[in-house]
């Protein structure tokens, strides 16, 4: 590489560094600011039940998601049984349905005017209270309602383990006499614990980052109170604050999953590889195993998708017309602008560490790309507050030295959306990327470089068309996150401005469910395009399917 282009990409890594850095500096600082009447009142009243709500949402939802994810993962990757080259994929599907549309739901079907217990006072003609139905607007509700949503994080990651597991030490664990339960318990789940772990936190951070879920269940968790702190008083000091508080808690999740990764190795025990033994299930063993792959299906995207598409159907003549249209359209338009800017900035960045991979550079673009890690809450307080100090500053000097304002040009503008949405998802495009980049032989920039290519040169000719895969699987990942985002888009967007999500949170929120039910489809159906190249590349996660040699 030429001293011009080291000269111009080094700064330009540290500079994007620095700028999508900008809303965590923000929160962070905020421990600095002076305590006001607001943050006394917060504490001495309902912080503690944040914290405690919060601990106890991260605890269920644990739970929940190991319990579904690790058991589905061993069973399609070790076990036959009917059905299971279908639930291999299926068990995928939860990820198109967002956790706040399955709240919603889950809620018009299960709630007291709902079929379910209208159908139960009618059978058996109980009034209200002289039977029992548990509560699903409640901290229980909630978990289940994301344990439902997340568990696939595991399910990926621990079914990837699985398969990558050496033969040999399944082979000799049969030899000392374990059955499958054994095999399973003291073998196959420690080597995979790595990967679960890593799962468990990705699980676990979208679990702190939601607010539709959480705000329509009413529950006091910190995401709702940045909410209420920040529209309810309207004191941003008070609102950051508490953001730092849950900014902690994300970066403990990060540090768990950094060790995690580091102790990945232990997967690996042998080099030695052949086709895994599975364990033939027949009878009731394979219908348990039937049965446990189906339940989180079912309750996780059948029942719910099948749900909507009745009340979609019912509300279609009057929800569906010009307005949709424009909503629709809005989001859209936003998902492709957003796709678009995050691959580019991800091309950049990767290829700047392929080309310079010194520490500055490579810290730099981990910092970059922390922000798939911070709730979309955290976000917009972190950017809302210096840009609006950065509107005053502008129209205090054109009023000063011109005498006009332009009134409000970066906060409340869809540039802060936009803006959000690069922090988000950037590391999700990032990290496509980069997989797809990394599988190209470095020989390949040598021979380009012979030939006298520069280095923008060899990426857009070279790299760019062998990596076209990759960069169209990172262009449609970072348009669905978008389509599904909430809690950023409904602090930063303008005011005349609605998405899909917006929309649908507003007609839960006034009690509308069956009206929601078409925005909310209509982001399932886009959700379900990452799951289908998911499902084509899940049954490759095996290392290695080649013959022992």
């Amino acid at each position: 590489m030429n001293n011009w282009s080291g000269r111009l990409w080094k700064p330009s890594i540290i500079l994007v560094a620095v700028v999508f850095s900008i809303p965590i500096l923000t929160i962070a600082s905020s421990i600095f600011e002076p305590s006001g009447e607001n943050w006394t009142h917060l504490k001495e009243t309902v912080l503690g039940e944040y914290l405690l709500n919060s601990a106890l949402l991260v605890l269920g939802v644990s739970l929940g998601t190991l319990l579904l994810g690790v058991s589905t993962a061993w069973l399609t990757a070790m076990c036959r049984f009917p059905g299971k080259s279908f639930f291999v994929w299926l068990l995928l599907l939860p990820l198109a349905m967002p956790a706040y549309i399955i709240a919603y739901t889950y809620t018009g079907m299960f709630d007291f005017a709902g079929p379910v217990q209208t159908l139960i006072r009618d059978w058996t003609g109980l009034r209200y209270g002289q039977y029992y139905f548990p509560e699903i607007r409640s901290l229980g509700g909630a978990m289940t309602m994301l344990s439902l949503v997340l568990y696939p994080y595991i399910y990926l990651l621990a079914r990837a383990a699985f398969l990558e597991q050496s033969v040999c030490v399944l082979e000799v664990s049969r030899t000392l006499g374990c059955g499958p339960w054994c095999s399973f318990y003291r073998v196959a789940l420690p080597l995979a614990r790595p990967a679960i772990v890593a799962g468990l936190s990705l699980a676990l951070m979208e679990t702190l980052a939601d607010y539709g879920t959480v705000a329509y269940f009413g529950l006091g968790v910190f995401t709702t109170g940045i909410f209420r702190t920040w529209f309810g008083m309207g004191d941003s000091v008070a609102a950051a604050k508490m953001a730092s508080l849950l900014l902690f808690f994300v970066f403990a999740l990060i540090v768990m999953e950094r060790v995690s990764r580091k102790r990945a190795q232990y997967h690996h025990t042998s080099n030695k590889y052949s086709e895994l033994p599975e364990y033939r299930l027949g009878g009731l063993r394979a219908l348990g195993a039937f049965i446990i792959c189906l339940v989180p299906v079912f309750f996780g995207f059948l029942l719910p998708a099948g749900q909507l598409s009745v009340w979609a159907i019912e509300t279609y003549p009057y929800m569906v017309d010009e307005s949709f249209i424009t909503l629709t359209l809005h989001t859209i338009l936003l998902g492709i602008a957003a796709a678009i800017l995050s691959v580019i900035l991800a091309l950049f960045l990767a290829y700047g560490r392929r080309m310079l991979p010194t520490k500055s550079v490579m810290a730099s673009i981990r910092v970059a790309a922390i922000g798939y890690a911070i709730p979309g809450t955290v976000i917009a307080v972190g950017i809302i507050i210096p840009f609006a100090w950065l509107d005053v500053q502008i129209n205090q000097f054109l009023e000063t030295t011109l005498g006009i304002s332009i009134g409000l040009l970066f906060s409340g503008s869809l540039f802060a959306v936009m803006f959000a949405y690069l922090v988000r998802f950037l590391a999700v495009s990032l990290q496509t990327v980069e997989s797809g980049l990394g599988k190209i032989k470095h020989s390949m920039d040598d021979a380009a470089r012979s030939l006298g290519y520069r280095p923008r040169d060899t990426l857009f000719k070279v790299h760019i068309p062998l990596m076209k895969g990759s960069v169209l699987t990172a262009l449609l990942i970072v348009f669905v996150d978008v389509m599904k985002e909430l809690p950023a888009t409904l602090i930063l967007r303008p005011f005349d401005f609605n998405t899909l999500a917006v929309r649908a949170f507003e007609l839960a929120s006034d009690e509308r469910l069956a009206d929601s039910s078409t925005a909310a489809l209509m982001i399932v159906l886009v959700g379900l395009l990452p799951v289908i190249f998911l499902s084509k590349t899940i049954a490759h996660s095996r290392v290695s399917n080649q013959p022992d040699t």
